[in-house]
């Protein structure tokens, strides 16, 4: 190993090491066994909306290879497999249960447990049943007692082996950058609908979160994309006022409301405009605060915020596929993301893994209720090279990881509660608006004879896992 390697001493026992993907981005099959449109489906479909017109339909073949992928799980000595079940599949059009699709994901998880493997369950990874946004989607209440029907739906058939059940994964994603700015699917550029969708989506959350703890779930959270909000200069009012309202809309417009059951008093003010106050209805705020038993973390980047126009010449902050997009930044369209110089990955994303140890350590000093944290995505897109063996040196990637995975240590080490690390992702696949050009896994996908390859990182990351292993069992007994 390197000497990036963490010190082992001060994860927790039973941290949990694994690797995570989701339906839409590995599935294919996209109109096998009853699965109908999704609205990733639907928006791949128009010209212009996915970079090289690339579509989910076959994307890396998961459906049909799952048995293969699940043993290049064990390979790689994963404890834990976070994978979403697909709304589309499991209820196609939001109607009636399709056995078939359900069975699917029961093969999935017995696979996995035999492998020894922990199933980690996303009910919604994105891929909402075009039919229902065709009624109006998340901009309309009524999805999110759709979405109830077909949480009880998966846990009647998966209840009885899979523990962890996350909600929501990053609902900033599929709602303002969905119903706002456009880049992804459904593709509107509507700040009150994308508005709506965040409200309905959080109630979506705590009444499944209340109706599978009835049932029996043990283990249910939610899954936030988070990042520091950094004003370029404190001193200037123009900065702090951007990085105020951009924590405001990437963070704590998802984490007050799940862990204080309210929306802050500065959201609601910014908001009034585009129907918030509107849209709380008698008892929304106690459903969507119902108590979760984890919170998942996914991160990436860290940002530097201004009010001022950028001249850098990158906003650090990466984009959509090229696609003409609203800013997801309701109310401060002028938000921008100047560049500080760090290194970047093939998102143009800035690298800085001590972003990472801040955010988790602000989580515990701000929110003093805060659930267990897990690290439910990270990891980094970078142009790979197949050498001439077929092996892939993705040192780049390499580096991110083992970096990260340092920070979370140092987190740790500083009393931030964390008990899980999931690289994203398992496997290269389909990276929504950017198709087919972005390579997060690690594991190479040829998209066109789909063998899978470990690269450099998944050996890494199997070492790292193995040497973790070793040092909890050279321990003595406490």
């Amino acid at each position: 190993m390197t000497n990036n390697t963490p010190e082992w001493n001060n994860f927790p026992a039973g941290f949990i090491w694994g690797s995570a993907t989701a339906a839409a981005q590995v599935e294919g099959a996209a109109a096998e066994d009853g699965k109908e449109e999704s609205v990733w489906d639907a928006f791949a479909a128009v010209p212009g909306n996915v970079r090289n017109g690339d579509t989910p339909a076959v994307a890396v073949d998961h459906y049909h290879r799952m048995p293969q992928d699940v043993a290049l799980m064990k390979d790689l000595g994963l404890d834990s497999y976070r994978f979403s079940t697909s709304w589309a599949r499991v209820r196609p059009g939001g109607r009636d249960l399709n056995r078939k699709g359900l069975d699917f994901y029961s093969r999935l998880v017995d696979e996995l447990l035999e492998a020894g493997i922990l199933p980690w369950l996303t009910l919604y990874h994105w891929d909402l049943p075009q039919a229902l946004e065709e009624a109006g989607g998340w901009t309309n209440r009524d999805t999110a007692f759709r979405f109830v029907e077909y949480a009880q739906d998966v846990y009647s058939a998966l209840g009885d082996r899979v523990a962890h059940w996350t909600t929501f994964n990053e609902p900033f994603c599929s709602s303002l950058l969905g119903y706002g700015s456009g880049a992804h699917a459904p593709g509107r550029q509507d700040p009150r609908a994308a508005i709506a969708a965040v409200h309905h989506q959080h109630l979506a959350h705590g009444m499944a979160v209340t109706e599978l703890r009835g049932l029996g779930a043990r283990e249910l959270g939610i899954t936030l994309n988070l990042s520091n909000s950094i004003p370029r200069d404190a001193a200037d009012p123009v900065d702090v006022e951007a990085a105020r309202l951009f924590d405001s809309l990437q963070n704590r417009i998802f984490l007050d409301p799940i862990l204080r059951g309210a929306y802050p008093e500065d959201s609601l003010r910014d908001l009034e405009p585009y129907g918030l106050h509107e849209l709380i209805l008698p008892g929304d705020m106690e459903t969507i605060g119902a108590p979760i038993d984890f919170l998942g973390v996914n991160h990436y980047h860290d940002d530097q915020i201004s009010g001022h126009p950028d001249t850098s010449g990158s906003d650090g902050h990466g984009g959509g596929a090229g696609r003409p997009t609203a800013s997801p930044w309701i109310g401060a369209e002028h938000i921008t993301f100047p560049s500080r110089g760090l290194p970047r990955t093939g998102m143009d994303w800035e690298v800085n893994p001590g972003g990472l140890r801040t955010l988790l350590l602000r989580l515990g000093e701000e929110y003093p209720q805060l659930p267990p944290l897990y690290i439910t995505e990270n990891g980094a897109a970078y142009d790979d090279e197949v050498l001439e063996d077929g092996s892939v040196p993705d040192t780049e990637r390499t580096r991110f990881i083992l970096d990260h995975i340092r920070a979370v240590s140092e987190a740790i080490s500083a009393g931030a509660d964390v008990r899980g690390y999931f690289v994203w992702s398992l496997l290269d696949n389909f990276e929504w608006s950017w198709g087919y050009s972005k390579r997060f896994g690690i594991v190479r996908v040829d998209y066109e004879t789909q063998e899978r390859t470990v690269k450099d990182s998944g050996h890494a990351y199997r070492q790292l896992i193995a040497a973790g292993r070793s040092t909890a069992a050279a321990a003595p007994a406490v």
